[in-house]
């Protein structure tokens, strides 16, 4: 029998309810430290089988158990165990997190003639090692973290202070100057904590600066666009969104308020928010989505919605509209319940994927957990454990956790790619959105874009302080 789209369509949403239904069950009686438990397993398992057949190299292929290269083409760089480093320790992971700490120590060495992307080195590797440093304290991961920070400064010398998109980490020669407000932007955490700790203010400087040339040239509307060249300053693009290419810009204006304090920052991103609730908010059959629109006239361009937009209700919560934050979170939370996996791309006007592929995204964890820290509602938990349980059902393979080819074929087909970021994010996510536990301060903390934690770690002594205090011993 020959059974049509629709009908397959049909089927599909029904066994995305009943698998929703299952894991809402599930979840109303789940003990959630053993869940933490599970977490921290997964994590142990996948790292150990990294360090067996990807040992300082960038990311691990778990189908094949082969690896690739990344940010550079030719070298590694140890990406992914540096990604990891914060997450081993907040796990209480301590003897990978000193063999990890070890490998930095003796073989990361950003002394390499090649071309890497400042923007992801920044939040991936400069991040991992101040978050490292932050963990445990040691002197040769903020030297390194210095160094390498040194090697990206040359691609902020433009008139107008944002930076080119790639430099040569060697020679410091750059390309390409037009760019996005997330490339331009998304620095002042990592590089701010960076003058902090160094008492070198040259790094929170340029950082800032970038930042706020691209805000001066939002539209009358005040919204930004997703490109814009650096040496002009003028806008290549119209297209206004929440999602990548302008995302962490947001991020990193209420990020750069949470976590120095930085009115100014925090002005601009109330600015650009009220813009996007007036102009891109957008509800349908109940639930709320953001349009893509002109960013002057503020007209509807695409309403295909970025799956690494689905970060933006913790975002929102964070800044105060919860309502919206919380309607956005669950809009992406029934993408999920239908497809087990959210898709990369998705049209909210056809209901429809636009990219059946999922990168091994964290960003829906990543609301979850921002929206609980915020009022311990338990729904946040409900959707983390979705992602979670969806994520070991699908996504496992032979040697670690894979990206997906097709969310929507049944079964959900693999490809063969780690990304750093996971060792980074979802995995700390989770944990920390289930397990309590002592060595994270859930009242005063801060996490990077890429989920490095560079403020609320507790060290050992403070944990046990902390449980006599709380009653726990």
């Amino acid at each position: 029998m020959r059974i049509d789209r629709r009908t397959m369509l049909a089927g599909a949403a029904a066994l995305g309810g009943a698998t929703a239904a299952a894991a809402a069950a599930r979840a109303r009686d789940t003990d959630w430290s053993a869940v933490a438990e599970d977490v921290k397993a997964q994590m142990a398992w996948a790292w150990d089988l990294y360090r067996q057949h990807a040992w300082g190299k960038d990311e691990i292929k778990p189908v094949s158990g082969t690896f690739s290269s990344f940010p550079l083409k030719t070298r590694h760089l140890g990406l992914s165990l540096i990604e990891a480093l914060d997450t081993l320790w907040v796990m209480g992971l301590d003897s990978r997190f000193a063999a990890g700490v070890g490998w930095v120590k003796q073989h990361f060495d950003a002394d390499v003639d090649g071309e890497v992307s400042v923007f992801e080195t920044s939040i991936r590797l400069l991040g991992g090692l101040l978050s490292a440093h932050h963990a445990c304290g040691d002197p040769v991961l903020l030297a390194k973290a210095r160094d390498l920070a040194d090697r990206l400064l040359p691609a902020f010398a433009t008139p107008t202070g944002m930076p080119y998109r790639f430099v040569n980490l060697k020679t410091g020669a750059v390309r390409e100057p037009v760019t996005s407000p997330a490339d331009i932007a998304t620095y002042l955490p990592e590089w701010g904590m960076l003058s902090r700790l160094t008492g070198d203010p040259r790094y929170a400087t340029v950082a800032r600066k970038a930042l706020v040339a691209v805000f001066a040239r939002r539209s009358k509307i005040d919204l930004v666009a997703t490109k814009i060249d650096v040496l002009t300053g003028e806008w290549r693009d119209r297209r206004a969104t929440v999602g990548s290419y302008c995302d962490s810009f947001f991020e990193y204006l209420w990020d750069s308020w949470q976590l120095f304090g930085d009115a100014e920052c925090k002005r601009m991103y109330e600015v650009c928010t009220a813009a996007i609730l007036e102009h891109q908010q957008v509800w349908k059959d109940g639930s709320l989505w953001f349009a893509d629109v002109d960013f002057e006239t503020g007209a509807v361009v695409a309403t295909e919605q970025d799956e690494l937009a689905s970060f933006y209700g913790g975002l929102l919560g964070q800044g105060g509209a919860m309502k919206q934050g919380a309607a956005y979170t669950e809009s992406w939370a029934k993408v999920q319940a239908r497809f087990g996996v959210l898709p990369e791309g998705y049209d909210y006007a056809t209901a429809m994927p636009t990219q059946r592929t999922n990168a091994l995204r964290p960003e829906l964890a990543d609301a979850a957990f921002t929206l609980w820290l915020i009022d311990r509602d338990p729904r946040w938990r409900r959707i983390g454990l979705a992602h979670f349980d969806a994520m070991k059902r699908w996504n496992k393979a032979r040697y670690g956790y894979t990206d997906l080819a097709d969310v929507t074929a049944t079964p959900k087909r693999q490809a063969d790619h780690c990304p750093g970021y996971w060792w980074s994010e979802q995995m700390k996510y989770y944990y920390l959105l289930f397990a309590d536990t002592p060595r994270f301060d859930y009242r005063r903390n801060y996490l990077s874009t890429e989920g490095n934690v560079l403020l609320g770690f507790r060290q050992p002594a403070e944990e046990g302080r902390t449980r006599k205090s709380e009653g726990r011993e």
